[in-house]
């Protein structure tokens, strides 16, 4: 499913690097470097969710979420500031915010509380298939030709990302920074964790999911 998003940030550097990371993941942005111009956006358009930047010339976040809400736009807004106080989150939940995040933030992250908002409007529940394999995201279950299979916490964001991006090749270190975020793993953890993953995801199974393409990354697909 694609994900239709407003990224209304006036740091243009962090707005192309949050729509490069998501881009993969199938959610595409437009862009608003000013409040004014992302309350015009977000009133024009239809969107699955909006990004939106606190502190900006021309109409600051709040104002810009206030003035939606009271337009009976409902589009889920997740706030992204640097301010990190309980007031000011306080204030933005006020202002009719769905969710908040503080600068600095994990890509990771920030994805994740995207889908979630995006799956929580749209009242769905996600599940992904390859093959006889099977995932539920909400109720966090994985089975295998009706089997369900147990996973640890990292095999199963390792799992997800593999899922999501099936049947493409995910190169390591795409892999890693969906499971870890910025907090880059020691060398051999990503190794550990896939090796563990094939043994209850493969082995006891007639063909192989999990592949590697030497030189390129980890692809899940038949």
């Amino acid at each position: 499913m694609t994900i239709e998003a407003l990224i209304i940030e006036d740091d243009k550097d962090l707005a192309e690097a949050i729509s490069d990371y998501m881009e993969l993941d199938g959610i595409e942005f437009d862009f608003a470097y000013h409040g004014a111009a992302g309350l015009t956006l977000a009133l024009e358009n239809s969107y699955d969710i909006i990004l939106l930047d606190i502190s900006m010339p021309k109409m600051d976040g709040l104002t810009v979420c206030q003035q939606l809400r009271q337009k009976g736009i409902s589009t889920p807004i997740l706030m992204l500031t640097a301010r990190d106080t309980l007031e000011d989150k306080l204030k933005g939940f006020s202002a009719g915010t769905d969710d908040y995040l503080v600068k600095p933030f994990a890509m990771a992250e920030l994805k994740m509380r995207i889908q979630a908002l995006v799956r929580r409007t749209h009242g769905t529940v996600q599940k992904l298939s390859v093959a006889d394999l099977s995932i539920n995201i909400d109720k966090h279950e994985v089975t295998r030709a009706g089997h369900p299979v147990s996973l640890s916490p990292v095999c199963w964001k390792i799992l997800v990302c593999l899922m999501q991006h099936s049947p493409n090749v995910v190169s390591k270190q795409e892999i890693e920074k969906n499971v870890w975020g910025d907090d880059l793993p020691s060398a051999d953890s990503l190794k550990v964790h896939l090796h563990k993953l094939r043994q209850q995801i493969d082995k006891p199974f007639p063909f192989p999911l999990i592949h590697t393409v030497h030189g390129v990354g980890i692809a899940l697909r038949e």
